[in-house]
């Protein structure tokens, strides 16, 4: 199997075996603190969850952190990569035992809300130092394959983490606490696991690097604009059409998951657990998606080029997510799942592999940072939108119906930027 036979080569590599290993346990770790944070704020059976409560927490989440993504970048962009990961991790791992804190204290949902935003913020540095680094210990002929397999990877682990964190919950008597400490030890493992990486290893290069700190943050304004104008050199005008194409579809996962997590809730569950067991189920059929993308994105986007494949992606689900999510039943909508899945992650690696192979080193950590910030401002604008036309039971035609006209008009758009 050629995906088996590309991971063996890609784990020959040692360093990005480390680097891999450090993914693993980080995105391992979120996945458990996400399914905690799910299941007290929106599953607990005291709460009488609405769209727009699900919009109002990831509004607090993650739009705070477009504030600071664009110094985020900054400093990623001067920082050691490999420190980021060692005392980012381990900031985590006790940001989360304070979370775990206010969950048994029961103190009022703002307080508990600004430990998680804090445990977010930090997540950010880490991801946008993932795909910063990868170019760093892989060359460039294997660049889109580690994109396929890496990130797809750290995906799974994510799902498997929420898999143990179900377990986890169950054992301890529906303990949220329980499981956000879980994540903490993780957080802890990925902080050590990432002192088998050389300290110099992963970048950025000091001569690309501003020689003072204070100079590099009050010329942040001035550092966006030049990575703005980066992207709008000719050479790279595809990596900036394919952040815009990712954005959309970001927003168009938003959008579903507020649905998902209201059918959950409530139209395809006699009670809480049941709502949480049926999430579940979809976000494992989801990460099956991620792993066929990683599967078939090589090959696809070797033969239609990775705009040619972000594409075919979006009108696939333009045309498969409504036909299959208008029935709003279980089964229809779990396949539907595994589509989105299939067709955000191939979309995913094949925008990273165009943004990492089109943008100089010293201006990568900037733009993953604009990248996770566009993510955000996306999903919570989705969330916000689905909080508007969703009623409370999650069955929207209309929604549906705006998403699909989304997808397609991405799958226009790219085709024209193809043909020119």
């Amino acid at each position: 199997m050629a995906v088996v036979r590309d991971l063996r080569v890609l784990l020959l590599l040692r360093n990005f075996r480390r680097l891999l290993a450090v993914r693993l346990l980080s995105q391992g770790a979120d996945g458990v603190y996400q399914v905690a944070l799910a299941a007290y704020v929106v599953f607990s059976p005291e709460k009488q969850t609405s769209p727009a409560a699900i919009a109002s927490a990831m509004a607090v989440l993650l739009l705070p952190y477009s504030l600071v993504g664009p110094f985020a970048g900054v400093l990623l962009d001067r920082w050691r990569r490999r420190q980021v990961f060692l005392y980012g991790n381990l900031l985590r791992a006790l940001l989360a035992c304070v979370t775990a804190v206010l969950m048994l204290s029961h103190v009022p949902d703002w307080l508990f809300y600004v430990s998680a935003l804090c445990v977010t913020a930090v997540n950010r540095f880490v991801l946008a130092g993932l795909s910063a680094s990868l170019p760093r210990v892989v060359d460039d002929e294997r660049l889109v394959i580690a994109n396929s397999l890496s990130p797809t990877a750290g995906t799974l682990a994510a799902t498997a983490g929420g898999g143990l964190a179900f377990v986890v919950r169950i054992v301890a008597s529906d303990s949220d606490a329980a499981v956000v400490l879980l994540g903490a030890a993780l957080y802890l493992c990925a902080s050590l696991a990432s002192l088998r990486l050389d300290r110099e290893l992963l970048g950025p290069d000091p001569e690309l690097v501003q020689p003072r700190l204070r100079a590099a943050l009050t010329g942040t304004a001035r550092g966006l604009a030049a990575g703005v104008r980066h992207l709008a050199e000719p050479e790279r005008r595809e990596a900036a059409r394919s952040l815009v194409a990712m954005t959309l579809m970001r927003f168009c996962y938003g959008a579903l998951t507020v649905m998902v997590l209201m059918l959950c809730r409530y139209a395809w569950s006699g009670g809480s657990d049941n709502g949480l067991a049926v999430l579940g189920l979809a976000v494992g059929v989801s990460a099956a998606g991620f792993f066929a993308a990683a599967v078939i994105t090589p090959a696809a986007a070797g033969r239609l080029g990775p705009g040619g494949w972000i594409m075919v992606c979006a009108g696939a689900a333009a045309v498969l997510v409504p036909g299959l999510g208008l029935a709003f039943a279980e089964a229809p909508m779990l396949i539907a799942a595994f589509v989105l899945g299939l067709v955000t992650q191939g979309s995913k690696i094949a925008t990273d592999t165009i943004v990492q192979s089109s943008v100089d080193d010293g201006f990568r950590g900037r733009i993953f940072s604009l990248y996770d910030v566009l993510f955000n401002v996306a999903f919570v604008g989705a969330a916000g939108v689905a909080a508007l036309m969703l009623p409370s039971d999650g069955r929207s035609v209309h929604l549906l119906a705006t998403i699909a006209v989304i997808y397609g008009a991405i799958a226009v758009a790219m085709a024209r930027f193809g043909r020119r």
